[in-house]
């Protein structure tokens, strides 16, 4: 390939004009919404439900490791030595971020923005007989700052292609990417299959309702939980003493700190509070209700927001195990399909090799548990010695490296056969 290679990568790197673009998707709309006043971004964040369902499935793919595989005819399934894509994904993806913070990130401005995206770098590698592309770096790229744009031609049948421009928050320099170079992942919300919408933008009326009833709460512990009062008084005032007695009560009754306090109150003024209990108003019901709704939109159970109220220790461990399988395991499914598709290379893919994430980190049982579960692994012919010592994170031990396990136990074709006698003395003694 050589520079001619070179020049046909840049040529095809060059961005699509506006003018033949028919098509584009993005997170404008966010930009417009928040410049219309129509909710935003940081408001949702501050609603607690919100901010834990956010940070439990974040976390949830920040802390399972990534792995490589590759499967073999004579020893079904190897760990073989890492590529350079490998190491940026399981090592340090760039210089400023480790692995876990990369999917911890991507998966954050998945949820909360509907997609997110992941710049692969390449660089160019010659070889003697032509050469191919590295990736030497991966960057997330911040949703609001990303467009997706289409071909005029469409994309059915394969007819045109997706591209993606970035526009940098600092330089305000455009870049764009194509669809091979940009690792796309996005909710299960599409109604296009190319972009994801997000949960808050499907349920803003819920998600305002919580935060607005977070703002109440927190307004009437800055107010010291004090009622509105009508300010009643026997002699005509004017506005300008009006406004006096008002800040003055108001500075004497409000705020925790003087909470308890005895208020003197001049002859001939009496102060009638407006009682609306928080009780009265089931409050706490409606605001458990609500959070209880954005957790199930998300596919949180109640135990991970903290609500055990129908929940006991070994409930709690299903839930758990419901979170890996409803929840987890699509969004999991997801990434390895995208990473396989655009990381794995032609090469790599004829020899049966792949990247899958260990979610069984997210099931690690106590220690008693856990080695009785390796215990009867290892007993039964399923692992080696040296693979359960790999599980605990324990270094290799000599002769680890072979199948035991309980010697009474035969192949099926074999039963009956320890029941049959064999030549040598004709039954004499």
């Amino acid at each position: 390939m050589g520079k001619k290679g070179k020049k046909a990568k840049e040529k095809e790197n060059r961005a699509p004009t506006r003018k033949n673009d028919s098509a584009f998707y993005g997170d404008g709309a966010e930009q417009l919404m928040n410049w219309l006043g129509i909710g935003s971004a940081k408001e949702a964040l501050s609603e607690v439900t919100y901010f834990t369902c956010l940070k439990k499935l974040s976390e949830a793919i920040g802390k399972m490791p990534l792995k490589y595989y590759q499967e073999t005819e004579e020893r079904g399934k190897i760990r073989p030595p890492l590529t350079s894509a490998g190491r940026l994904m399981t090592v340090r993806p760039n210089p400023y971020m480790t692995p876990a913070t990369l999917w911890t990130t991507t998966e954050f401005n998945c949820q909360h923005y509907g997609n997110g995206y992941i710049w692969m770098q390449t660089a160019y590698r010659p070889e003697k007989y032509g050469g191919g592309f590295d990736v030497i770096g991966m960057y997330p790229m911040a949703p609001e700052n990303v467009t997706v744009w289409m071909d005029d031609a469409g994309i059915f049948g394969g007819a045109g292609k997706l591209w993606y421009q970035y526009t940098d928050p600092k330089s305000g320099k455009a870049y764009i990417f194509r669809a091979e170079e940009v690792l796309h992942f996005k909710t299960w919300y599409s109604k296009n299959g190319i972009t994801g919408e997000s949960v808050r933008s499907i349920l803003r009326d819920t998600i305002g309702g919580a935060s607005a009833q977070q703002e109440t709460q927190n307004k009437m512990s800055e107010h010291g939980v004090t009622a509105a009062m009508v300010m009643q008084y026997s002699t005509d005032l004017d506005e300008t003493r009006v406004k006096k007695l008002k800040a003055k009560f108001a500075d004497q009754l409000t705020s925790p700190q003087n909470a308890g306090k005895v208020v003197p109150i001049p002859q001939g003024l009496t102060l009638q509070p407006l009682n609306m209990s928080m009780a009265d108003s089931q409050f706490y019901e409606l605001r458990k209700y609500s959070a209880l709704q954005i957790a199930a939109a998300f596919g949180i159970k109640p135990n991970q927001i903290n609500d055990y109220e129908k929940s006991s220790y070994n409930s709690s461990e299903m839930q758990q195990l419901d979170f890996l399988v409803d929840t987890l395991m699509y969004r999991i499914i997801q990434y390895e399909q995208e990473i396989n598709s655009k990381v794995i290379t032609p090469a790599e893919l004829a020899d049966r090799k792949y990247y899958k994430f260990n979610d069984r980190s997210i099931l690690r049982a106590d220690t008693s548990s856990q080695m009785d579960a390796l215990a009867k692994a290892v007993n039964n012919f399923i692992y080696k010695p040296n693979e359960a010592r790999d599980y605990l994170d324990l270094s290799k031990a000599d002769g680890g490296d072979d199948l035991i396990g309980n010697g009474n136990f035969i192949p099926v074709k074999l039963v009956g056969t320890q029941y049959g006698q064999e030549g040598g003395n004709d039954g004499e003694d």
